[in-house]
């Protein structure tokens, strides 16, 4: 296949699965944040440098690209990995040991328990309870574990090393504490944890239209019952499936074609007053500038810095419709540092934060948290993210202050 056969496909800029095929032999499964970006890197130049000569033989051999967008990252890594159990493509394979991937496995219990499993476990039958349903290959371990724990915030499971019901006092306990915090099911409901199961398994295969159209009929059964409760919260659960994501399951991808999103926060203000925070986006080190926002700090006391931060950031975390940054940048040290993971904390996000301090000139200083961020970011980056965010911020907010004193 050649690059010059790409604009035949027209590739969605979504999620998805894509499938390098010659003739009907599946040569390839991956998964994507973008279709589009993805499967445009593999006619790269340098490929034989980023990938290696196996993919690069198997680009050769392809014939077309086959692809199945879906609305998550989430989605898109659980239907990868049933599509490389369903035709074991040689070049996710060849050349690799499938017992040393992890499996998400079902226990076959009075009260079912979702544990992860390495192949070779599986293998040696090492377990000591029974299995009733095992999914996987999963190429990457700590995607599939951060896929897990996203997927428990849909539909709340055990993952408890002994059986449910057979527990001491402290492992009780624990069990407590993980219901309050919505890990585990709020109730010991048997008909409705064996549901919630189902629609576990059902994910898991990569059969999420079925589960959505089993998930919409049951919602509107339990209307039509007057069941309002369970509407709502079968409601909820739709929703999030289709919206839940995580940078943890992004990153890779977009690290993969060099796109990494760093997202820079600043405030201006004169004497306290027209305080205006904004947010920049640096992609492979240039400015989007289409993807600026700005926001009006409201009620908050004169220079207030931290509590302005926390603010915009807690306003730009409830736009779930705008991608994810790999990282975010923000001026000051380890208070302002802490106070954005706080934010991100109550949005349930685990993202990296960087912090850039400054001179008496309001030169570049330091930048902490670098070595912490456990991603290739450039410190060059940083620093341009941050420059341009206080120059936009210097530059709105003399908008703002002119536009009032023209109103005067």
């Amino acid at each position: 296949m050649q690059r010059s056969d790409l604009h035949k496909l027209d590739l969605p800029d979504t999620p998805g699965v894509y499938l390098f095929k010659k003739g009907r032999t599946v040569l390839y499964v991956g998964k994507a944040t973008s279709l589009r970006d993805r499967v445009r890197s593999y006619f790269d130049d340098d490929l034989i440098v980023t990938r290696g000569p196996r993919i690069v033989d198997m680009v050769t051999k392809a014939g077309t690209v086959a692809f199945e967008p879906t609305l998550t990252v989430l989605e898109a890594l659980v239907r990868e990995a049933a599509l490389i159990k369903k035709y074991q493509p040689k070049a996710n394979v060849e050349g690799k040991d499938d017992k040393t991937f992890l499996y998400a496995v079902i226990t076959k219990e009075e009260w079912p328990r979702v544990l992860t499993m390495r192949g070779k476990d599986l293998d040696s039958g090492k377990s000591d309870f029974p299995i009733v349903k095992i999914f996987g290959p999963f190429p990457s371990g700590s995607q599939l574990r951060d896929a897990l724990r996203l997927i428990r915030k849909i539909f709340p499971f055990y993952d408890t090393p002994k059986p449910v019901m057979t527990k001491s006092k402290h492992a009780l306990a624990k069990v407590e504490f993980n219901r309050q915090i919505g890990q585990y099911p709020r109730a010991l409901d048997a008909k409705a944890y064996r549901r919630a199961i189902r629609h576990i398994a059902l994910f898991l295969a990569g059969r999420t239209t079925e589960l959505r159209k089993s998930l919409e009929k049951q919602m509107r059964q339990a209307a039509k019952e007057e069941r309002f409760e369970d509407a709502a919260e079968l409601r909820r659960e739709l929703y999030a499936l289709d919206h839940v994501q995580d940078v943890s399951l992004i990153k890779e991808d977009r690290e993969e074609t060099g796109e990494m999103r760093i997202e820079a926060y600043d405030t201006a203000h004169l004497a306290g007053t027209n305080a205006i925070g904004v947010m920049v986006v640096v992609e492979a080190g240039m400015p989007v500038k289409k993807a600026y926002r700005t926001f009006r700090i409201r009620g908050l006391k004169k220079d207030d810095d931290i509590g302005s931060l926390r603010e915009i950031l807690s306003r730009r975390l409830g736009h779930p419709e705008w991608p994810l940054p790999d990282v975010i940048v923000v001026d000051g040290g380890r208070v302002q540092k802490k106070t954005a993971e706080e934010a991100l904390a109550a949005a349930g996000l685990s993202i990296p934060v960087i912090t850039v301090v400054k001179d008496e000139r309001h030169r570049p200083r330091e930048i902490l948290g670098v070595r912490a961020a456990s991603i290739s970011v450039s410190e060059t980056d940083i620093v341009l993210a941050n420059a341009e965010a206080h120059r936009f911020a210097l530059a709105k907010h003399r908008a703002a202050r002119s536009k009032e004193l023209r109103a005067r």
